[in-house]
């Protein structure tokens, strides 16, 4: 269908008359089509997705942001009859949370910024998610009386996908409205919100800004930029564009260490590279050293150390490249001990297959030099191309899409052995010796695997056991990409010694509950006795760490919000819980995968007795 004359007549009220002569129908299925109506294995959202999201969302994601490259061939006014075909919605604005605001602006940080925190993704550099007791603020005797004291919600967002930080009691926190937002961790106010150039996915991290008084946060966007911000003022300090390739993006956390800011580098190009008419594909994996006082480059480390040379042509005559892809997708894991820095990487995107993709890389933390290589599935070329009807660029003999979405865990075990540990999206858990060249101590299954399957956003860990939870969600076989109630789920404790599964929570069944899946995709969380999980299905849930279920919520439904917006939760995916002085807060809206979509923050806390 086309654009129905009432709605081209509604367009040309907020922009030129040129773009009521665009079919924004026409142009989805000649240049969108492809993938988002494709088959639902594939790592992009579908249209019931893009349905759920505003205008601006859809039109910031093709003008600056992670669709820039694919639409760069289209104009201003083909990118905005886009947007409104697929969302059926207009401009909004950009949605302002004028309410909320705090009655007083803070000239200081509200609780001492030596108390209770969770700083950047993993709580601390080696990416343990595992709160100690004491920053906690919470025990396994309260969490059942855990109960909703706010909720903050994001104008015209479909997703809730940047998990907070908590430090002097402030949080911080980006979103897909293209802004950071910082709001008093008690309450839920507004303090201040910064708008920078493109969403924020990844967790901030908050340190003083070295040689002087001014306190900072750190983080980068979807555009790959890396920010420095003044903490309590919102007042940007710099800004670094890390890699100049379009489809790069920053999607893990950066990590601070000793005054410098290690950004690591990921992209779309494999659904970039999934046109025919694309030379795939060109971008590489890297980390980024900035000194974290000015921002200056201090070195860039790439994953693939060959730069992608031209190899064949493709069917249709396009000039292919390679090797290219291991992106990172999340935050780097720092070891002072032996002065390294490790990451995990995604699959390659074209032939020849890289051997540094789907791998656990060591680099020097000074100079940036790859010090050992682990990789744990080998021959992994992949693009979205492969689950389409057109496989053109889809690279011969390709591989299962096993990347590492999520942060090698750094922990020490009681008995000073130190592991280095982490689930894949294959479905297997992997321990490796960091002082021995990344040696493989043992693997452990525990799902199927798969492009959505696995294990995929995070794991956490303390001394004697690494929890992972497993995705394999499916998707039912009728084209309609609908969410199978009955695949998937699962949450796991595993003897980090031995590598022996000690325990198991099977998969939660749906019901009658729609758009609901039981898989468990969204990072995992932990406190001493506890262990937190967010599912598809929109619930979080507890369990003491013998599998015995504390405490659930289910965040899929309306919520009164402290800003005034409309707010919905719904699936929750990518980021895990935060917990801190008392309080527990997570995110929960996710609409890429046909799961519900949602837009809020929840903010918990236990009731006394």
């Amino acid at each position: 269908m086309s654009l129905r004359p009432a709605l081209a007549a509604l367009l040309i009220g907020f922009s030129s008359p040129a773009l009521a002569q665009q079919d924004g129908a026409a142009l989805y299925a000649a240049h969108c089509a492809q993938c988002h109506d494709g088959d639902a294995q594939a790592r992009v959202p579908g249209r019931g997705a893009l349905q759920a999201m505003s205008f601006d969302h859809v039109l910031g994601a093709l003008t600056s942001g992670s669709m820039t490259a694919m639409a760069k061939d289209r104009s201003d006014a083909e990118r905005r009859a886009i947007a409104s075909f697929v969302t059926g919605k207009m401009p909004t604005g950009g949605g302002a949370d004028a309410d909320g605001r705090c009655a007083q602006q803070a000239n200081s940080f509200p609780g001492p910024l030596d108390g209770p925190r969770w700083n950047g993704w993993g709580v601390d550099t080696g990416n343990s998610r595992f709160q100690p007791a004491d920053m906690a603020g919470l025990t396994a005797e309260q969490v059942p009386r855990l109960r909703l004291k706010w909720a903050y919600a994001f104008p015209g967002a479909s997703v809730s996908f940047a998990p907070p930080t908590i430090v002097g009691g402030m949080l911080f926190i980006g979103g897909t409205d293209r802004k950071v937002h910082a709001l008093d961790a008690r309450s839920g106010c507004t303090l201040w919100t910064l708008a920078i150039d493109a969403a924020v996915r990844a967790a901030i991290s908050f340190a003083r800004l070295p040689g002087s008084d001014q306190y900072a946060i750190f983080f980068g966007d979807l555009r790959a930029n890396a920010y420095a911000v003044n903490a309590l003022t919102g007042a940007q300090i710099w800004k670094t564009k890390v890699e100049e390739h379009a489809a790069a993006r920053i999607t893990g956390a950066p990590t601070l260490h000793d005054g410098v800011l290690y950004v690591p580098v990921s992209s779309l190009e494999e659904a970039a590279g999934s046109q025919a008419s694309y030379e795939c594909c060109t971008f590489r994996g890297s980390v980024v050293a900035l000194e974290a006082a000015t921002g200056k480059t201090v070195w860039q480390a790439y994953t693939i150390p060959e730069i992608p040379h031209p190899t064949t042509r493709n069917a249709r005559g396009t000039q292919l490249f390679g090797p290219s892809g291991a992106a990172i997708w999340s935050a780097p894991t720092i070891d002072a001990k032996r002065g390294a820095l490790y990451v995990a990487t995604s699959n390659s995107y074209s032939n020849p297959p890289a051997a540094t993709a789907d791998s656990i890389l060591a680099f020097e933390l000074g100079s940036g030099k790859l010090l050992w290589k682990q990789q744990a599935t080998p021959k992994d070329a992949f693009v979205v191309a492969c689950f389409m009807a057109d496989k053109t660029n889809c690279p011969d003999e390709p591989g299962p899409d096993h990347d590492f979405g999520q942060s090698p865990i750094l922990v020490t075990l009681r008995d000073g052995k130190r592991i280095l540990a982490i689930a894949q999206k294959s479905g297997v858990v992997h321990a490796l010796d960091p002082d021995d060249g990344g040696k493989i101590l043992w693997q452990t299954r525990i799902g199927k695997g798969g492009s959505l399957g696995g294990s995929e956003w995070g794991s956490a860990a303390d001394g004697e056991r690494i929890y992972a939870a497993n995705s394999d969600v499916r998707f039912t076989r009728d084209g309609t990409r609908q969410l199978d109630p009955t695949q998937g789920g699962g949450l796991f404790g595993l003897d980090l010694a031995s590598g022996k599964v000690v325990m198991e929570v099977p998969p939660v069944a749906c019901g009658e509950r729609l758009q609901c899946s039981p898989a468990l995709s969204a990072a995992v969380s932990l406190i001493p006795g506890v262990v937190f999980s967010g599912g598809v299905s929109g619930f979080l849930r507890a369990y003491a760490t013998d599998g015995k279920l504390l405490w659930e919520f289910d965040t899929a439904r309306d919520f009164k919000a402290v800003n005034g917006i409309p707010a919905h939760g719904g699936a929750i995916d990518g980021p895990g819980p935060v917990i801190a002085g008392g309080m527990l807060y997570t995110n929960s809206g996710y609409g890429q995968w046909s799961g519900v979509p949602g837009n809020v923050l929840l903010a918990f806390e236990a009731a006394t007795e």
